[in-house]
């Protein structure tokens, strides 16, 4: 049976539904009234206008046609002063769409295999073989081999070739039959055997796809009395408790803290790391500067020292410490960085050990292996290796490590986002809130004089009509709680701070139960940012569904054979 599934076109909180149905041999008949497509396009160029009007964004609407006007995408959607992004989750795009950087687009484009055919379901993309094609349809499908002529005498035909038991598996012939099962180190039942995996998402959130398997990627990451921790399939190296150093190199005891001087009560009015003595302010010992205008240590970067020295714990040094190059060879500081070479008339690596030449020399390539370390790039240059940190990493090699992991890597008043400590105020609040940063988090509130819901518009509260009694302070007003949470009164007229109803968490770091699939377990998908089964209402009748990597999977029951996605 053949269903024409009906178009469903959902445009934020414009909705276009009038569908004519006429039944004929069983297949329904989907037209869009073009009236309302009309009226649909004057609505979106409005909301243009006016967001380009009052949010000051640049946006530009395409020309809208007949023909492609429902998939025309909106820069920004609602009315100012709430102007956001079309999409940040795939809930927010329609059933056939994927939420791929903020836009709302068709995800079966370089998702299936030569001769297969794409269906987006529940905006996941679902790829199954043509009519008399088979094979994985996520990788390639060949022709189904016409059946051979009837001979009177056929000849012994080996019903493995060609083998039916599609990618990733074995064909054996048992009596004339043909037996199929999965290659060692995979899993899965023929014609759908795969690899236990083949991105990180489809592992444990504290394991990662290595080889095509799940494994810890801790091993070998971080450096040595560094303790290892797999956060979201990423290992994250830091050093215990009473060690310091860089953790994806060394980490040493750390030292004794000094014995602070006894305090004297500031009569000076001095900057941090000033004291005041005969009540003038000097700079404490290791520190440079005026006592009245600023007092900082030596070096914080390298750039504050020498081109041959390097910051290391606030002090301009020497970076070629015993140990630092490899046994006969030659340190150099160049650019702040260590430079290991091994002298005229030897040969070797300068980091390992540099021997006399004794035969001709055989060419080897310096940066095989990388001596480098974790995110760093090596090049050749006049036959030695020069290290360099990849773009957008800090520190020097083999420390390369990006601008920050947790908030906790960034100033208090910076989050990190994507690997970048910025600021995470824009966007959070609403129209004339102000927004101020506590422990990396955004906190809105209406400035004085202004009053209603910061994260939506604050208003100038209306004149009074008469005279009326001094209420007490509303302690909710601005609420304390942060986002996605909700502040009640108390009976003791105290601010009690609880998340809203569809999320977890406690104030202020309410958040959903999930904004991807990867949050969620392996057999459920992120939908309406709840972790749920995406099998009701995926598969047609007599079908079964299963979850593979969060995407439902719709293969016909034992017995029945056709289009599984058909009802």
């Amino acid at each position: 049976m053949l269903l024409c599934v009906r178009a469903h076109l959902e445009l934020r909180e414009v909705h276009l539904f009038n569908v004519n149905q006429s039944y004929k041999n069983l297949c329904t008949q989907t037209r869009v009234n073009h009236h309302l497509v009309d009226q649909t396009v004057n609505v979106v160029k409005s909301i243009s206008k006016l967001c380009v009007h009052v949010c000051q964004i640049t946006s530009v609407v395409p020309q809208l046609v007949d023909q492609n006007v429902l998939s025309t995408l909106i820069v920004h959607s609602t009315s100012p002063p709430a102007c956001r992004p079309e999409c940040t989750v795939n809930s927010d795009c329609p059933l056939d769409k994927a939420c791929v950087n903020q836009k709302c687009v068709d995800p079966c484009p370089g998702s299936c295999g030569q001769n297969a055919n794409c269906r987006v379901i529940n905006h996941s993309p679902i790829c199954t073989c043509r009519p008399g094609y088979t094979g994985e349809p996520r990788i390639r499908c060949n022709l189904i081999p016409p059946p051979p002529p009837p001979l009177e005498s056929p000849p012994e035909i080996n019903p493995c070739i060609p083998s039916p038991c599609g990618p990733y598996s074995q064909c054996r012939n048992i009596n004339g039959n043909p037996s199929c099962s999965c290659l060692p180190t995979y899993i899965g039942n023929p014609p759908y055997c795969r690899p236990e995996c083949v991105m990180n998402s489809e592992c444990a959130s504290n394991l990662a796809c290595i080889n095509e398997k799940c494994r810890d990627p801790c091993p070998g990451s971080c450096g040595y009395n560094a303790q290892c921790k797999v956060i979201n399939h990423t290992p994250i190296c830091t050093c215990p408790d009473g060690y310091i150093g860089d953790p994806f190199t060394a980490c040493s005891p750390k030292p004794p803290e000094p014995v602070p001087p006894p305090v004297q009560q500031d009569t000076c009015n001095c900057v941090p790391n000033a004291v005041c003595k005969d009540e003038v302010c000097v700079c404490l010992p290791d520190f440079y500067g005026d006592g009245y205008v600023s007092c900082r240590p030596e070096c914080v970067l390298n750039s504050d020292c020498p081109s041959n020295k390097a910051c290391i714990r606030n002090k301009c040094k020497n970076p070629c410490v015993p140990g630092t190059c490899g046994e006969g060879a030659i340190c150099d500081v160049v650019n702040h960085a260590v430079m290991c070479t091994c002298p005229p008339g030897t040969t070797g690596s300068p980091f390992i050990q540099c021997k006399p030449i004794q035969n001709e020399p055989v060419y080897t390539n310096p940066c095989q292996p990388s001596p480098c370390g974790p995110n760093s790039q090596c090049r050749e240059i006049n036959h030695q290796a020069v290290c360099s940190c990849l773009p957008n990493y800090f520190g020097s090699p083999p420390g390369c490590r990006p601008e920050c992991t947790v908030n906790s890597d960034c100033p208090l008043d910076r989050a990190c986002q994507n690997q970048k400590c910025v600021d995470p105020c824009p966007g959070s609040c609403g129209y004339r809130a102000r927004c101020q940063v506590y422990n990396h988090n955004p906190v809105c509130s209406c400035p004085p004089g202004y009053t209603g819901n910061p994260f939506s518009q604050c208003l100038l509260p209306p004149p009074p009509v008469q005279p009326v009694l001094q209420e007490p302070p509303n302690p909710c007003i601005p609420s304390p709680c942060g986002p996605n949470s909700e502040c009640k009164l108390s009976s003791s007229n105290t601010a009690q701070c609880s998340c809203l109803s569809t999320f977890i968490g406690s104030p202020p770091y309410c958040r959903p139960e999930c904004s991807s699939n990867s949050d969620c377990p392996y057999h459920l998908a992120c939908m309406n940012m709840k972790c749920q089964d995406p099998c009701p209402g995926t598969c047609g009748v007599n079908a079964e569904c299963t979850v593979r990597a969060h995407t439902p999977q719709c293969v016909c029951i034992q017995g029945y054979f056709g289009d599984p996605f058909s009802f």
